[in-house]
């Protein structure tokens, strides 16, 4: 996939607290089916409509319509510089079977049992009312019909070497996410709550997204320096109590001294879950 250029926009969506500032759509644009839902594609094939909730820019829902053309599939995301962008990155491939629309995820815009398959990629984490998200998915989910999830598990990701100091980002990160309701383990809590939500045969597994070569440590220090460690993270973090100045510009002294450690090495942990909607 070619990189798409995006300027950076303020968050019309404060509760999220990733952003959307252009060195965290980056990090968006890297995500692909092929990886990011690599435990879901072989329940796929040709013919099955599918939901990608809080799809973002849309790079995984592509891989998506590819796998079920030329059936719909349809990606729904909160912030409409997120769809603009999936509709831009979407034409390149000229897929004419994905469609994009602005939404919510507690209240989508489709009938019941529309869908044979529906898919999320670290939304869990941050929506506080993952029943109200669970349950209006599987509404619009045929009987019999799928459900997959990629949830970040915070606690279990690392960045190495620590330097005595780059554990503590993890730890203001989970509480930054904790702070908007969220949840930073989702992706190994998420099997208790689809079992609360009705969803049946639940499978689960773990996976690490590796960052090891230069041009992936050069990609971390990026988003490290330039969105982690912004001023509108920075100040979030202390307000709220997760970080101080102090810590801050020496989370960045660390980081930057990893980015030019020979063994630099940093991945994020990630829960992967199948389950099915009840046949009746």
């Amino acid at each position: 996939m070619g990189a798409i250029d995006v300027t950076e926009q303020d968050s019309a969506t404060p509760d999220y607290t990733m952003g959307y500032g252009e060195e965290y759509l980056q990090a968006l644009l890297r995500l692909s089916a092929k990886i990011h839902a690599a435990h879901l594609l072989p329940y796929l094939e040709p013919g099955l409509k599918v939901l990608d909730f809080g799809c973002g820019p849309g790079t995984i829902s592509i891989g998506l319509a590819e796998a079920v053309a030329p059936a719909e599939v349809h990606g729904i995301d909160m912030e409409p510089s997120q769809i603009d962008l999936a509709k831009m990155f979407a034409a390149r491939y000229g897929l004419d079977n994905l469609t994009f629309h602005v939404g919510d995820v507690t209240a989508l815009p489709f009938d019941d049992d529309e869908f044979d398959v529906a898919y999320c990629h670290n939304v869990l984490m941050h929506v506080p009312d993952t029943q109200a998200v669970l349950g209006e998915v599987k509404r619009v989910l045929k009987p019999g019909g799928l459900i997959a999830s990629r949830e970040m598990i915070s606690e279990s990701s690392f960045t190495h070497p620590d330097f005595g100091v780059l554990r503590k980002a993890w730890d203001m990160f989970e509480d930054l996410v904790a702070a908007d309701d969220g949840h930073p383990q989702m992706g190994k809590d998420m099997k208790a709550h689809f079992v609360k939500a009705g969803f049946t045969r639940i499978r689960t597994s773990a996976a690490f997204e590796s960052y090891t070569t230069p041009e992936d440590v050069a990609f971390i220090h990026q988003v490290a320096q330039q969105w982690f460690l912004s001023p509108e993270i920075t100040e979030a973090a202390i307000k709220y109590g997760a970080a101080t100045r102090e810590l801050c510009d020496a989370i960045g002294t660390a980081y930057d001294r990893w980015k030019d450690h020979p063994g630099a090495f940093a991945a994020i942990a990630e829960g992967e879950l199948v389950a099915w909607k009840p046949a009746c």
